[in-house]
């Protein structure tokens, strides 16, 4: 098997990326097809481009073999102190995928591992993302990288007559 490389996204991986993306959103139709829609994409095209160009929203791609195998979008995120919290610099994983057909290589940990290392470099208190609770694999993957629980939104879906 050939080395894998992380580095920072480009505008030549934006079809491999929207491909993924797709990816992404396919396994969030399935597992709440009453909030997102089957066949969707996240970003459009100009959106990406602009999230390449902003230094505080890092973009890094896993390429093997010259391929984009998986990416990390991250957000800078920080709190100003108030009277009742201190300020907080967080990295925030908007969104991280491995494409199916490399997944269970290490790629998805080598991602996340340049994402700490995006956050440490930042001065970043702390590395933050969501997970939907539908998906039992994420929080699995993120539980073995050594990720807990934050916070917990919850709902009661409300039926119209």
């Amino acid at each position: 098997m050939s080395s894998i490389v992380i580095r920072s996204a480009e505008e030549k991986d934006l079809a491999k990326i929207r491909e993924l993306l797709h990816q992404v959103c396919q396994v969030h139709a399935e597992g709440r097809p009453d909030l997102f829609k089957a066949g969707g994409i996240k970003y459009t095209e100009e959106e990406l481009k602009e999230i390449f160009r902003d230094k505080n929203r890092p973009v890094f791609v896993a390429v093997q073999d010259g391929q984009v195998a998986g990416y990390a979008f991250c957000m800078l995120e920080e709190t100003k102190e108030t009277t009742s919290t201190w300020p907080v610099k967080t990295l925030y994983i908007d969104d991280l995928c491995v494409d199916e057909q490399f997944r269970g290589r290490g790629i998805g940990r080598m991602l996340y591992n340049r994402t700490l290392e995006a956050a440490a470099a930042l001065g970043c208190d702390r590395l933050t993302l969501h997970a939907w609770n539908f998906n039992s694999p994420a929080f699995s993957f993120y539980e073995k990288l050594g990720m807990t629980p934050l916070v917990t939104t919850m709902e009661q879906k409300i039926a119209l007559s």
